[in-house]
Order: structure tokens, then C-alpha cells, then sequence
């Protein structure tokens, strides 16, 4: 007997990790004659989709961006109506194949910041799941290769039907509780990413020469964070860094800026210094204003010389040597997709 009755599913995805959970939930509830629904949280408006009776169970699938749910994610769940409905919250982490085992990823407060919106609009929380599928990360880390891939898509399939089991047999799952001291030591750097973080990633992102302006990363950003500036794509502070561009675009034209990390990490402290010590009064001297000061010009230069950088592209010579700066512009950096 299913002790689902009907299954709504939310997803959202960049490279297609999220994506993928949704579609074997969906086959496993196909299997199990339950109906099923499926969004994409980037394409839906919550207000046009049909009333959702309080005997569906619902499932909110999303990747972690800096140990948190992106901005996307939280903006629906914020805007989901009140409800008395059963909800699964899933995550997909940064996994990574080692030998015979995966090593996993880190929630941080993704779950229990989503479970405390959806608590105080009525919901109750019937399991909290990570799955660590393929890491896309491809700004820190060179692609991962296919045999890793498939290895890791495969034991999380296996693990999608075991969680779909025990959640139709009626039990609760909370599987991320055996995660919950690192989850809540990693909150400092939750925060930092939001904050800061995550500002700093979306301007890591620039077309080189090898763009064909077919406008596809910007055709198809989840969140239209890219625009087309001095005859290129440009990335604004709207993005997610869901890596969706970077990783389907059809020249690997879209690589991250190595060398102008390097820029900006050398300079913000020695401009940092400069002010705090030359212009800001003796009074004035202490941890929370150098803090301040610290992560104010931090993002000035980021948008300074991103923009600045933006306009080096147009010379063919600037734009060489930015890419041979960067590691993704490399062969064996590579791309990832999901099957």
C-alpha cells in the first residue's frame, strides 16, 4: 500500500544533479501507480500552479552553494502558500570518488534554514535527504571523469529508491542528522558565502575568444543574471554560480578568472591597509571596523576590475593572456554534464 498518494516535485538545477534526483523520483512514483508532478523551480511561478491538495506529499530538490540553499531555492520557498502538507526537503552536494567510496559534501544550514520557513507556514517535515552527486564545481576543481561520474550517479540511484521505500512505507527520513555537528561548525562559512562569497564567484565567470555569440549562457541562465556588454556575455551579481553556462557552453568558451583572483586577493589587503592605517582615526582602530573596511573594498575591486577586465577582451592580446591565467581554459580541465 503507497502511503504517498500523490507526489509534487520542486527542483531546481544547473548542471542537471537535481534534475536527475527529480527525474527517478518521478519513474519510482510512475512505477508505484502514484501520480506525479514535476517543476522546475527556475521556470515556475507558484501563483500559476494548480492548489495542492494536503494529501500530496511534496519534495523540494535543490543543489547547496555555499553550504546554503541558492537564492532561487529560498526565494520559493519563501513565496510557497500556507499549507498542511508533507515535505521532503533533498539536497545534491559536491561528491567526490575515491577508491570504492564517495566522499560526501557538506549541507550546512540548507535544511535547517528551509525547515524553519516551511514549519512557520504549517508544513511538516517528513525527511531531510543529501545526495552527493557528480561535484560541478569546475571553478576549484578540474571536471570529474566519466568512470567517476557513472560511479557516483549509479550509487545514488541506489540511494533514491531506498529513501522513496521508506517514505512510502509512511516513515519519516532524516538522514542528514548524522551530519548535523559538522553542518553546524561550517555556519561561519555559510554566512561568509552568502554575504560575500557568493558575489565574488559571479564575477568570476568571463567569455573568451573562443565565444561564437550564440547567446546561449544567457538564453538559458535560470536567474538572467548574464547580460551582453562591450559585444560579450557579462556576468552580474545576480548569478548563482549554478555552473549551467560554463558547462554547456558548446566552445567551453565561459572559463573563470584565475588570474584576476589573484589580483584582487593580493590587493584588498594592502589597500585595506592603506586606508585603515592612513585615513581612519586612531578611535577608529579596532576589529569590526577593519572587518568593514576589509569586505568593502574587497567588492569595490571585484566590480572595478571585472568591469575593467571586461573591457581587455575586446583586445585580442589582453584576452589571451587572461585566458592562459585561467585553468579552465586548459583541455584537461574539462566540463561537466549529467546524463
Amino acid at each position: 500500500m503507497n502511503h504517498i498518494d500523490r507526489l509534487i516535485v520542486f527542483y531546481f538545477s544547473g548542471t542537471g544533479n537535481s534534475r536527475r534526483i527529480a527525474l527517478w523520483l518521478s519513474e519510482l512514483a510512475l512505477e508505484n501507480n502514484i501520480p506525479c508532478c514535476s517543476y522546475d523551480i527556475a521556470t515556475t511561478d507558484i501563483s500559476t500552479v494548480q492548489p495542492i491538495d494536503n494529501s500530496s506529499t511534496i519534495v523540494l530538490i535543490s543543489p547547496v552553494h555555499g553550504f546554503n540553499f541558492p537564492e532561487i531555492t529560498l526565494n520559493f520557498i519563501r513565496n510557497l502558500p500556507k499549507g498542511k502538507n508533507r515535505i521532503v526537503l533533498m539536497n545534491t552536494r559536491a561528491g567526490i570518488k575515491l577508491s570504492k567510496f564517495i566522499i560526501p559534501g557538506l549541507t550546512g544550514i540548507a535544511f535547517m534554514l528551509a525547515a524553519a520557513i516551511l514549519k512557520n507556514k504549517g508544513y511538516t517535515i517528513a525527511g531531510q535527504i543529501p545526495f552527493d552527486m557528480p561535484s560541478n564545481w569546475i571553478s576549484i576543481h578540474p571536471a570529474l571523469r566519466s568512470r567517476h561520474i557513472e560511479f557516483i550517479l549509479t550509487k545514488n540511484h541506489d540511494k533514491v529508491i531506498t529513501h522513496f521505500e521508506r517514505l512510502n512505507a509512511g516513515e519519516t527520513d532524516f538522514a542528514s542528522n548524522k551530519d548535523i555537528v559538522q553542518d553546524i561548525l561550517i555556519l561561519p562559512v555559510a554566512l561568509a558565502y552568502y554575504f560575500i562569497g557568493r558575489y565574488f564567484f559571479a564575477k568570476s565567470y568571463y567569455a573568451s575568444d573562443q565565444c561564437i555569440h550564440c547567446d546561449l549562457c544567457i538564453k538559458e541562465c535560470p536567474v538572467k543574471a548574464i547580460e551582453k556588454v562591450e559585444g560579450r556575455p557579462y556576468w552580474t551579481f545576480r548569478c548563482e554560480n549554478c555552473m549551467r553556462c560554463m558547462n554547456n557552453c558548446p566552445t567551453n568558451a565561459i572559463e573563470t578568472t584565475h588570474g584576476l583572483w589573484i589580483i584582487i586577493l593580493l590587493l584588498t589587503p594592502v589597500v585595506c591597509s592603506l586606508l585603515y592605517y592612513g585615513i581612519l582615526p586612531t578611535s577608529l582602530h579596532h576589529g569590526l571596523a577593519h572587518f568593514i573596511l576589509f569586505n568593502f573594498i574587497f567588492l569595490a575591486l571585484i566590480t572595478l576590475l571585472y568591469r575593467i577586465q571586461q573591457m581587455a577582451l575586446k583586445n585580442k592580446i589582453c584576452s589571451k593572456i587572461i585566458s592562459w591565467m585561467s585553468l579552465t581554459h586548459y583541455k584537461f580541465w574539462g566540463r561537466y554534464k549529467c546524463k
